[in-house]
């Protein structure tokens, strides 16, 4: 990797995770989030020199300096997901969607280009219902909009269990300027089983034309072996969460199916200190009637964080020890640990805004195993003699 430090952008930055995830080798020159309240703990944490607080649609491309080694978007999911009703990406001429905002970071995207110094590399980071919200018209639209714009690309899923507790699947875009050269290495001649499941596999199949001759299979080592489970990042004296009185932890196993009391009972059995995650989801009873139920697992994983509005539950602990039980909502802290950063990092004050940046973050860990794996490799591959030019 050069020594010189690689530019880049982030867009939608939320707290930064993704400037987290790239580390020292990089350098934000330009940043930017519609939130006040993720706005204050990005500054708080990096800086505020770079940093713009607006909506992404009115970022001028004069605010962004130079030619950056990579623009990194984990724009907005809610409607490429089922809480969403898959609306999608919309389109100009369509009312924009939340998750259409990514139409006015593509807008910024093609000005660059037009003025002659697009990004050599672009991350799109998202939940998996890009694969097949509005049907695949929204993968093929993301698709067609980087082969237009003369990039090579490809997708991986990624789940961040590889690198932390949490259960947190989601598909990253990777593209490159087709001027670039791409280390052979970098590519696979056909998909992974590990990297492209069934349903990145069937959207890609639905490309032509340009799109399916810019598509790249990346090739992505295996992961690490993940050193840590859930109750490894527990605070055993969380100081922004309490403990449940008894009364309502019993009410939070009232709540539990046959089969999740019995996960319960069995955890009790092992002795020592287990740690279980527990999510409150809307499930129908034998008569069809829906009321809410308790789900817990004690696979040492957490559930996906989600931000605590559209339906999702903020998510509970449950440690059981020498027979007892006591629960409570997850801390600030451990949130952040399940993001994979690290207790220097400044987590907002207040609660819920604390939730909101850790459930709409993207993992640190997988951005810097894509860094490793991809994004570095790409930006030095002018020195490397094995690269191959794009075709």
């Amino acid at each position: 990797m050069p020594n010189i430090p690689l530019t880049f952008y982030e867009f939608f930055a939320g707290g930064g995770m993704a400037r987290a995830g790239l580390g020292p080798g990089w350098h934000c020159s330009f940043a930017n989030d519609f939130s006040p309240s993720k706005a204050s703990s990005y500054t708080e944490n990096w800086g505020a020199d770079h940093f713009v607080l607006c909506d992404v649609a009115r970022v001028k491309p004069a605010q962004l300096p130079g030619r950056a080694a990579l623009a990194w978007a984990s724009f907005p999911c809610q409607d490429l997901s089922l809480a969403g009703a898959y609306a999608g990406l919309g389109g100009s001429g369509d009312r924009m969607t939340r998750s259409g905002a990514f139409w006015h970071f593509w807008s910024v995207m093609k000005a660059l280009l037009q003025e002659g110094r697009k990004p050599k590399t672009i991350v799109l980071e998202n939940v998996c219902g890009a694969l097949t919200s509005r049907a695949g018209a929204d993968f093929v639209a993301i698709c067609n909009a980087f082969a237009e714009s003369g990039y090579r690309f490809g997708a991986v899923v990624i789940d961040a269990a590889h690198f932390v507790p949490q259960s947190r699947p989601r598909v990253f875009f990777m593209a490159v300027d087709a001027l670039v050269p791409v280390p052979v290495g970098l590519m696979r001649g056909s998909p992974s089983s590990l990297w492209h499941p069934a349903a990145l596999i069937r959207a890609q199949g639905t490309l032509t034309g340009h799109a399916k001759e810019s598509w790249l299979w990346w090739n992505l080592p295996n992961p690490p072996a993940r050193n840590a489970n859930l109750a490894d990042l527990i605070e055993a004296s969380p100081t922004d969460v309490r403990w449940h009185s008894p009364d309502e932890t019993g009410r939070l196993l009232s709540m539990m199916s046959d089969v999740n009391r019995l996960k319960v009972r069995n955890a009790q059995r092992v002795g020592g200190r287990v740690v279980g995650a527990v999510y409150r989801r809307t499930r129908p009873n034998g008569n069809g009637v829906k009321r809410q139920r308790a789900e817990v697992r004690f696979d040492g994983m957490a559930g996906c964080l989600r931000t605590p509005g559209g339906g999702s539950s903020r998510q509970t602990i449950v440690v059981i020890e020498n027979g007892c039980i006591r629960s409570r909502l997850l801390s600030s802290r451990e949130l952040a640990r399940l993001m994979g950063l690290p207790d220097s990092y400044r987590m907002p004050s207040r609660y819920n805004e604390a939730y909101h940046l850790a459930g709409d973050g993207v993992c640190v860990g997988v951005v810097r195993f894509l860094a490793e794996s991809v994004l570095e490799p790409l930006a030095g591959a002018h020195q490397d003699p094995h690269s191959i030019a794009a075709e």
